[in-house]
């Protein structure tokens, strides 16, 4: 197996086709990480999820961490680690940015297309409010 380092170049390229990371964050000295659904341009990457406790977790420490691999085989694949701070994208103050969000994550994934995606945007039960966020 030989360890190469990716330039930056091949790193977006990366995340421009891939969809599906690792989702770390931490509290209180202890790490949670979960896969996540993405949608990555320059400077930022957009997720959507549901109140669980990643979003409680980040909303009380807000530095998180992605990381996604393109794997070819056992022995050759290329990882990506992002760093960032996790920003929750509500309305009204960040309506653009959840749209912007909304559109970028619809070409990875149509979940909000589904009568029960339609029930979560309009329910106030914040345990199945889709809750879109930005690093």
């Amino acid at each position: 197996m030989r360890i190469a380092e990716t330039s930056q170049d091949e790193c977006r390229e990366l995340l421009r086709r891939l969809s599906v990371g690792r989702l770390a964050c931490a509290l209180d000295n202890r790490l949670y990480v979960v896969h996540v659904r993405f949608a990555y341009e320059p400077e930022h990457f957009y997720v959507f999820s549901t109140m669980e406790q990643k979003i409680e977790w980040m909303r009380k420490n807000p530095i998180v961490c992605l990381q996604t691999d393109e794997i070819r085989d056992r022995s050759n694949w290329t990882s990506v680690i992002l760093n960032g701070t996790y920003l929750e994208l509500s309305e009204p103050l960040d309506a653009a940015g959840k749209q912007h969000a909304r559109e970028l994550l619809a070409k990875y994934s149509e979940w909000w297309q589904t009568p029960l995606g339609e029930r979560r945007e309009r329910t106030t039960d914040l345990s199945i409010e889709p809750i879109f966020f930005s690093c």
